[in-house]
Parts: C-alpha cells; structure tokens; sequence
C-alpha cells in the first residue's frame, strides 16, 4: 500500500490541503471524498455514528479510526479509547490532533480485549471478502470483555444492481454481490486496488448466529444503510 489515504490526512492537518482524494469501486464511477469530512466534529456525523457513540461504554477499540474523530469525541466523553489504523499517516495525525493511545496495526493482530470494539464509516469492509466474515468475527469474538459489545455499520447494496424494471442484473456466478473492488487516487497517484465488503444485515446476522454472537438491528440509515449491536 502506497497509503495514499494518510498522505491526504497529514496533508490536511499540515494546511496543505489542496484538492479531495477519488474514489471508485468495481459497480460505481469516480466520486469525490472531501477530506474535511473526514475530520468533522461529532455534530457533523451521520446518525448511525451518533447512535454507535452513544452506545458505547467501557474501554473502547475504534477499528480503522483514520483521522481519529471518533476516539476524540470518546476522549473528550472520559472514555479510554484505544484506536487502531493501518494507516500509516492516519495514525500519525490522529496522534497530532490528541488521540492517547494510536497504533499503527491490523485489527486480527490486536490482542487486548475490549467492552465496545467500533468499526464505523462501513465497518464491514475491513473484512474484504465473504469468505473472510467467519475468521474476522470470530477474532472480534474474542476481543471482547464479558458483556461487551462490538457495534458495526454497513449497507446493503443490493438497490446498486436495480435495472429500470425492478429487477437485478447480477451475475449469478459471480461472488456476493458486495464484495466490491475499491480504487482511491490523490493528486494524480493511483492506491494499489483495495477488496471492499458491503454487507446485508441478514447475511451478517446468519454468520453471528453461527458462532454463537447476538444481533441486534440498532437503526437503519435513509440509503440502506444500518447500525448493528453484536454481543
């Protein structure tokens, strides 16, 4: 990874920012993403990210925490946050903007355990792939305290697929319908293509019932979009 990703964070904290980072997946075209939305203030979050901060109690482990809004607004709340990014120049800025305690590192090498894990902004996607879902909640599982909490985002994609009559267009040899490929580029440089999971709740539901996780619907977004409680 070029980690194009945190050289557009450290460029923004340094008040070098200039233009937003371009991003694209295997069914979508080139978008925009503003980088100051990726430093906004609690007030500025979508609802589902609300309510997960909200919900969270105890020691907190924010999985893949970019720029660090969330474990700051946590902070700030007297929560002991531990944030974790594979990101190199996302875990540096988070540190400079006053996240305690940022690591570089992959969520399945963490080892400590927690009362809330968060995977927000698409949690889901750190798992790549559908055939990876088991091993990642099994090690989130196992990250957890007694009573704890892992509360998690996706969106269910499948409206992406939609032809003008209502009906899907997918090809039915194809893998699940949201394991996408992610492309991101800044200033002209191309990110190494990236495996990105959408997931629908009740695929993700199934695979908790069968590790012996609960599943709890939270809240659903405006765009298919949901918040879930795994305990």
């Amino acid at each position: 990874m070029k980690d194009l990703f945190g050289q557009a964070l450290l460029d923004y904290q340094n008040e070098k920012y200039t233009e937003d980072i371009i991003t694209s997946t295997s069914i979508s075209d080139e978008d925009a993403l503003p980088i100051p939305y990726l430093f906004r203030d609690f007030k500025d979050m979508p609802k589902l990210e609300k309510r997960a901060l909200k919900l969270t109690k105890g020691s907190v482990l924010d999985v893949g925490c970019g720029s660090g809004s969330h474990s700051l607004h946590l902070q700030k709340k007297g929560f002991t946050v531990k944030a974790i990014d594979i990101s190199k120049g996302a875990i540096e800025v988070a540190k400079k903007r006053g996240v305690l305690h940022a690591e570089e590192k992959e969520l399945l090498a963490e080892t400590e355990t927690f009362d809330t894990v968060l995977l927000l902004m698409n949690g889901t996607g750190i798992f790549q792939e559908l055939t990876q879902l088991t091993n990642y909640l099994k090690h989130l599982k196992n990250l957890l305290n007694t009573n704890g909490q892992i509360l998690i985002d996706s969106s269910d994609i499948k409206y992406m697929y939609e032809d003008e009559d209502g009906g899907y267009w997918m090809d039915t040899n194809a893998t699940y319908y949201g394991e996408l490929d992610y492309f991101l580029s800044y200033k002209g440089k191309k990110e190494d293509v990236m495996k990105w999971l959408y997931l629908d709740f009740n695929t993700l539901n199934m695979a908790c019932e069968s590790l012996g996780l609960k599943c709890e619907l939270i809240l659903e977004g405006e765009h298919f979009d949901y918040l879930a409680r795994l305990s």
